[in-house]
């Protein structure tokens, strides 16, 4: 019996360095997960989580960051003690918190979209600061949008009760990780993968 044996064609580099980078982002998004400081009346902790989520997007762009979130997620759902406080498991995606996880996918994607102007990467160095500020604070919208409204909702909350709960005191938190993570991409030591 013969065999046949046909070429098979290379991944692309970048994309070999792009999966690689977006399975170190979110590694490091699941290695934050230890720094977790419980906030009284919320049953959403403080954690760096959102640092690198802010990361992946303006790092990825819309799809690669959008994949490295993915991972993370996945490796959450599967059991992996990746979420915040060493939690794992499909139980936490669908807890109390879990809005604000799955929100993570969508504001990483949405942050990439707005930096970078749609899929293809562009130099970080020429982004603007305002635009840069804009695409993490719309990022954040996100991220607190969807985790109160999945709070209050799962909680039987009111609007009210959960934005006091859920986002107001994460503000100047949020303030600090927006400000670091423009620091880190305006270093220049972190740099899109561009073909």
């Amino acid at each position: 019996m013969a065999t046949k044996q046909d070429s098979v064609d290379l991944v692309d580099d970048v994309v070999v360095r792009q999966f690689a980078r977006a399975a170190v982002l979110a590694a490091l998004i699941g290695a934050s997960a230890p720094v977790s400081i419980p906030m009284p009346l919320s049953p959403a902790p403080i954690t760096l989580q959102v640092l690198f989520v802010f990361l992946a997007g303006l790092v990825l762009g819309p799809v690669w960051g959008g994949i490295s979130l993915l991972i993370y997620l996945t490796a959450g759902a599967v059991g992996l003690p990746v979420f915040a406080g060493m939690e794992g498991g499909f139980g936490a995606l669908t807890g109390p918190t879990g809005g604000y996880l799955l929100s993570y996918l969508v504001a990483a994607v949405v942050i990439g979209a707005v930096v970078h102007r749609g899929t293809a990467l562009r130099d970080l160095q020429a982004v603007s600061v305002p635009i840069l500020v804009g695409a993490l604070v719309t990022g954040t919208i996100i991220i607190y949008g969807m985790g109160t409204a999945y709070m209050a909702w799962l909680l039987e909350w009111g609007a009210w009760k959960a934005i006091s709960a859920g986002a107001i005191p994460f503000i100047p938190g949020e303030i600090l990780k927006m400000a670091a993570a423009i620091a880190i991409v305006r270093s220049g030591r972190i740099t899109p993968v561009r073909p």
